[in-house]
């Protein structure tokens, strides 16, 4: 029985579909080249935050925690922590809350108060950046699923049109004139399904890893907004004291 020589049918096939089978191969190295740095990325960035995760509820401090965060940069969290602690100070120097003499304690805690959703803006932005960084080039491994076997059928479909014309040229219709044509043609479409297939896959893996990141970006902000929230409450309530006692 004869093997199947790939480098001969594809080196015998028309240009069009050498054409076809050029672009179905730029798809494949750009895929698996996404495939790779995104993996990368997305498994750093689990193991990584589950680290800060465990030294964040570890820590007594939030300085420490931010020290913490600066030594994990392939932390999605860490990175929205970061920001948040960053904001935080901020409005710590800036005195947000001091008062003059009149209504002191309710004044202060509606400026710590105003001062929060400063930070809430500051981690839904980091949020939103981090969501947008995890997704970057994951979109075309969907374009690839989508196009390339369209592609493929195209150089089939332009291969086969070739060959039924080159049966009307030889005027013969023998299964030796047709067969060549015909299977140097179906490579095509082999080609486009043997791109797309590991472009689906991938990009359903990822965009589910994503989901998971994202939707424990949100769980970590609301936790770090109600430590901030109730700090705020304790500082208030011994202030509150004090001015009685």
């Amino acid at each position: 029985m004869q093997q199947i020589n790939l480098i001969n049918m594809i080196s015998g096939a028309g240009l069009m579909v050498q054409f076809v089978l050029l672009l179905l191969l730029f798809f494949s190295v750009t895929s698996w080249a996404i495939i790779i740095i995104k993996y990368r990325y997305i498994k750093k960035a689990y193991q990584e935050s589950a680290l800060f995760t465990d030294l964040f509820w570890k820590s007594r401090d939030l300085s420490n925690a931010y020290k913490e965060a600066k030594e994990l940069q392939g932390s999605p969290i860490a990175r929205i922590f970061r920001i948040g602690y960053v904001e935080l100070r901020k409005i710590s120097r800036s005195g947000m809350g001091a008062t003059g003499d009149g209504g002191e304690g309710q004044a202060t805690m509606g400026g710590r108060f105003a001062g929060m959703e400063n930070v809430k803006r500051a981690l839904r932005r980091a949020i939103n950046t981090e969501t947008t960084r995890m997704t970057q080039m994951v979109p075309f491994l969907a374009t690839t699923g989508n196009t390339a076997p369209f592609i493929g059928l195209f150089g089939t479909v332009w291969g086969i049109m070739n060959s039924f014309h080159g049966i009307g040229a030889r005027g013969s219709a023998s299964l030796a004139v047709v067969a060549p044509g015909i299977s140097e043609a179906l490579v095509a479409t082999a080609a486009g399904l043997g791109v797309a297939i590991p472009s689906v896959i991938a990009f359903n893996y990822f965009m589910q890893k994503i989901k998971t990141l994202e939707s424990e970006l949100h769980s970590f902000s609301a936790d770090f907004l109600n430590i901030i929230e109730r700090d705020i409450m304790m500082v208030e309530r011994r202030r509150a004291n004090g001015n009685r006692g």
